[in-house]
């Protein structure tokens, strides 16, 4: 029998199994909004926002499922950019190129055509990064719907595209959406991550003294002024991605892979919904063509949809024209065009920043929610019809040899 080659040992099934469940989350999560919805413009709107706001010890509900349920998902997205940039989609240049340059492009378009909306309200302006993000559970519930009229070479370029913009997303919130910052609690947190690394190189595969500390560096940077789900991706970094002593000689068998698929499901099929269910709802009333026109509505939904689309496509088509990177397998530019589409639905990642962002000020909130809405049912809606009108592209027929 021929030896199994390391390549073919790689869990590549993982990332098809990855985005099968994301897909199934997705579809979740857009009903989750949409519950959201009609309960906040219904008899249960007091209840439904009374109930958010009502403490559980230091911290609201909200809070707790912004700051704490949410970093489960933030700790779920850094195990798998990890795991992506050394063992899958991100691990060499030539694969990162595409989706890394047009990653790029999206997060700085969309921020751009918000500030040429926003740039001179200083209130307003926080809000920036808002369209910035892409949701990878929404824009493959959308795919998922498509069945196999997409290729899977751009379900890859979109996952990857995605892990690259949650990575951005971080950086983002680490850097511009921090609070007032507490040296001591910043020191001990540093001290902490110290020791996780220290574990990782001395062979430590215990997942539960990972996550032991992990809580520890949860309040740590909760109390830092940093935002607490930056701990999630923190200790992602110092997972493991090396199988245990004694176990077969496959990555699969690492504490990392284990974690990322103990963790899976919970985060698509609970955290996610959970945290859409709290934050989606916005009140309709009083809602006007002023409000659905005013400059924060409108940077938000035309970053997402324009901003998207430009930055994505137009980076992704410059670095292919250039020979950096090649057209994904079996896609046309049309097909191309689509993904980029949908790259626009922002919903998770954008609403976390915009709650960040004007933390204080739930009418901008709600516009904020309102924008995001408007951009991601869009980018979704011309996404999902470009994508099924568009035919599939059959390989050129072999000529047969003499």
């Amino acid at each position: 029998m021929a030896e199994t080659s390391p390549n073919q040992r790689r869990p590549f099934s993982m990332l098809r199994n990855f985005m099968d469940g994301e897909a199934s989350g997705g579809l979740v999560l857009m009903g989750a909004a949409v519950l959201a919805l009609i309960v906040a413009n219904s008899a249960l709107a007091p209840s439904y926002f009374g109930a958010l706001g009502a403490y559980l010890g230091p911290l609201s509900l909200l809070h707790w499922i912004n700051d704490g349920l949410m970093a489960v998902f933030f700790l779920l997205v850094g195990l798998e950019i990890k795991r992506e940039v050394l063992d899958g989609q991100l691990s060499t240049w030539s694969r990162r190129a595409l989706p890394g340059i047009a990653a790029l492009g999206g997060m700085a378009v969309p921020a751009l055509i918000y500030l040429a909306f926003n740039g001179s309200d200083p209130t307003a302006v926080r809000g920036w990064a808002i369209p910035a993000a892409t949701d990878i559970a929404f824009a493959l519930g959308v795919l998922s719907l498509l069945g196999s009229r997409v290729p899977i070479s751009l379900k890859v370029f979109l996952t990857a595209l995605a892990i690259i913009d949650d990575l951005g997303a971080v950086a983002i919130i680490a850097v511009f959406y921090t609070g007032n910052i507490s040296m001591l609690d910043l020191g001990l947190a540093a001290a902490v991550i110290a020791g996780l690394v220290a574990m990782n190189r001395a062979g430590v595969m215990k997942l539960w003294a990972y996550l032991l500390l992990g809580a520890v560096l949860w309040v740590l940077v909760l109390r830092s002024g940093v935002h607490a789900t930056v701990a999630g991706v923190l200790l992602a970094f110092t997972i493991p991605l090396r199988p245990a002593p004694g176990a077969p000689d496959n990555l699969a068998h690492s504490p990392l892979h284990q974690l990322e698929h103990a963790l899976h499901r919970w985060v698509a099929f609970l955290v996610i919904p959970i945290f859409g269910f709290a934050n989606a709802g916005v009140s309709f009333a009083g809602v006007t063509l002023a409000t659905l026109g005013n400059n924060l509505t409108l940077g938000v939904a035309m970053g997402l949809f324009f901003g998207k689309l430009v930055g994505v496509f137009g980076f992704a088509a410059i670095t292919i024209r250039s020979g950096l990177a090649e057209l994904p397998m079996g896609a046309s530019w049309l097909q191309l065009l689509g993904i980029s589409l949908l790259c626009g639905i922002g919903f998770t990642m954008s609403l976390f920043i915009g709650l960040l962002a004007f933390a204080n000020d739930p009418h901008l909130q709600d516009n904020v929610k309102i924008g995001i809405l408007m951009g991601s049912i869009l980018a979704g809606l011309a996404g999902f019809l470009l994508l099924r009108l568009v035919p599939r592209r059959v390989p050129a027929p072999k000529t047969a040899e003499a």
